[in-house]
């Protein structure tokens, strides 16, 4: 069995550039048989890995931004978009901007029940602008299929 106490500080320092340069267990495993000629499991390499402390450096995946659709306005006063990518625990969700220029996030649940989260929680949007929104929003679900 395998001890990262069977490394010298040459190997080990070789070791943490590896990891550093971004390899991950799999290729530093394979370095050690290659390179130490010390066979080694997966697993001795990662407690080897834990044991001299080593922080692997994980690859960061780009993730795509969320696109938003956007409803054309007729009135000009409030602005309804949907996310691509709904919030969790919403089957869609999206933005609206009101008349006056306050934002909430609105999210429709699995049960199809909505729900508005206002940025300003004591914001009241005028009946005019509910009304609006409301036939935007039925609008932006239809135009989507849902």
């Amino acid at each position: 069995m395998f001890s990262s106490k069977q490394l010298t500080e040459d190997q080990i320092t070789t070791i943490k550039s590896w990891a550093a340069d971004g390899a991950q267990l799999s290729e530093i495993q394979k370095k050690i048989t290659e390179e130490f000629k010390i066979s080694v499991t997966y697993m001795d390499t990662r407690f080897a890995i834990l044991d001299l402390e080593i922080e692997l450096v994980e690859e960061k995946k780009d993730e795509p931004a969320p696109k938003v659709v956007a409803m054309p306005v007729p009135s000009g006063k409030v602005t309804v978009t949907m996310d691509s990518i709904a919030v969790p625990g919403a089957m869609v969700s999206g933005t609206v901007e009101f008349s006056d220029g306050e934002t909430a996030v609105w999210k429709l649940d699995q049960t199809g029940r909505p729900s508005l989260d206002l940025a300003n929680p004591d914001y009241e949007p005028t009946q005019e602008d509910i009304m609006e929104f409301q036939t935007q929003l039925r609008a932006l679900i239809q135009s989507a299929g849902l």
